[in-house]
């Protein structure tokens, strides 16, 4: 990342908004300077701006980082959960914690019971399969035929899985609860399978 990008990009992060003037004054640059890495920053989808209306004059343009520009800053949330994971195995109990982990998994499920209630196995799963694609996954299925299949090609909680294979049971109960038919997990990415699948 160029310097003064980044500097905008910490700003931004640090104070939550600004405008081109308060960037221009920090940075030690000409407003057209500044629009110029903005609009960089605005391309790359980490910065965008909106109107903020003041007491006189036309609106203001400020800025502040996107979804995708505070991803660029550090987060600790496979640590987090591992450590609660443990903690949990630790002062509940691995069966209490395997329960813990299935509830969760309930929890993920509920808001899309409607969508797959009332429908035979078979649509449930090619359902099931497009909402693990909306969660953000690489997802194939195969609801027919003799062994029907629901393939998970990538992890959302890979990083997690690494240190506690137990978070392998919220897919397999998500899966479970949504389907309404027994899931087994039959290969793991985590076991160096091509993907997770649950028939």
């Amino acid at each position: 990342m160029q310097a003064t990008r980044q500097q905008i990009l910490d700003y931004l992060r640090r104070e939550g908004q600004a405008t081109v003037k308060e960037l221009g004054g920090l940075l030690g640059l000409t407003s057209t300077g500044i629009r110029q890495h903005l609009t960089v920053l605005e391309r790359d989808a980490l910065v965008e701006a909106h109107e903020e209306r003041g007491h006189v004059g036309r609106p203001a343009l400020v800025y502040r980082l996107t979804e995708q520009g505070d991803a660029l800053y550090p987060k600790k949330y496979d640590d987090l959960a591992n450590m609660l994971i443990e903690e949990a195995r630790r002062v509940l109990g691995p069966q209490a914690a395997a329960d813990l982990i299935k509830s969760v998994a309930a929890r993920f499920a509920e808001p899309y019971v409607l969508r797959v209630e009332g429908k035979p196995v078979a649509e449930r799963m090619e359902i099931v399969a497009r909402i693990l694609e909306e969660r953000g996954n690489i997802v194939s299925a195969s609801p027919d035929g003799e062994s029907p299949a629901i393939c998970k090609h990538t992890c959302e909680y890979w990083n997690v899985a690494q240190q506690n294979s137990i978070i392998c049971a919220l897919d397999v109960e998500f899966v479970r609860q949504l389907v309404g038919a027994d899931a087994r997990l039959t290969s793991s990415l985590l076991r160096g399978d091509s993907a997770c699948t649950f028939d």
